[in-house]
Order: C-alpha cells, then structure tokens, then sequence
C-alpha cells in the first residue's frame, strides 16, 4: 500500500498518542472526522497498523533493571535455532529477542527487578534451554533513548 503525506502524518500522531479522538486528529490535519477514520481503517486493514498498546514505567512496576544478553548457540543449525527460538518466547522477563550476525545469535532484552532477579532468571530459564554455548550480558546504566515510534516523512 503507498502512503500518501496525510497517511504519513496520521501515523506519526497516533504513535505519539493515539488516544486523542478523530475529531482531533481531523482538526490538526485539517480534514474530516469521517475521512480521519475511513484513513485509520485503511491502515488497520491493509496491516500497517499492527495493534495499540500502554506504554508502562517499568520503575513503578518493579521492571527498571535491563539487561541485554548475547547469546550464542552450540551450533547454528535449523533445529537448534527453531527450539530456541520456541523456547525464548515462553519467557515473559524478555521483551524483544533479534536472531543476529556476529559473534553471537541473538541479543534479548530481558526486563527484571534486579540483579538478583537476573540471576534467578539465567540461571532457573535461560540456562535451562537446550542447545546454548555461551552468554554474554550487559546491564544497562541509563536509558538514552526509547521509543516505539516509527517516523515517517
């Protein structure tokens, strides 16, 4: 589906805050409420917009310690990634898990209370899944930037 400039900025406003009403999104983008909302249908149906969500502070849900864990697999061979990968979405701590060149295989980003709930994590979840070789693990000090944003121009 192409995108026109009006589509383009619609989906940069619902990113921002898709709570607003049509009506709003309508009067910033001076059109009408009703081809607003023929607009967000058309980006839902063709799959462009893929759903809507609450961000969350994870500091006031006891979930501020991140850490991004490389993991490297014994053997990078169609049954041991297809069992990890099984294996890494029963896991609710990670939040994100990129299958990745390099080093390693993939790098998860894990969200727990802390240090020691890691190293519940790894060793009673992680660690228990068939097939890994090795892990490396980075704790993250300060959040630069985080947006689940995608801007489009």
């Amino acid at each position: 589906m192409k995108l026109d400039k009006i589509d383009k900025e619609l989906l940069n406003l619902l990113q921002n805050d898709s709570k607003r009403t049509t009506k709003e999104f309508a009067n910033e983008l001076k059109l009408s409420t009703t081809a607003i909302y023929e607009r967000i249908k058309r980006l839902e149906r063709s799959g462009i917009i893929t759903g809507y969500v609450a961000l969350i502070d994870r500091t006031k849900v006891d979930r501020s310690f991140t850490v991004l864990c490389h993991v490297k697999l014994i053997q990078h061979i169609k049954d041991f990634v297809i069992q990890f990968e099984r294996e890494v979405l029963k896991l609710k701590e990670v939040v994100e898990c990129f299958h990745t060149s390099g080093d390693y295989d993939y790098i998860l980003k894990i969200h727990v209370s802390d240090m020691q709930a890691y190293r519940d994590f790894m060793i009673t979840k992680l660690t228990a899944i068939r097939h890994i070789g090795s892990t490396q693990s980075s704790f993250i000090i300060n959040e630069v930037k985080n947006s689940t944003a995608v801007f489009l121009e």
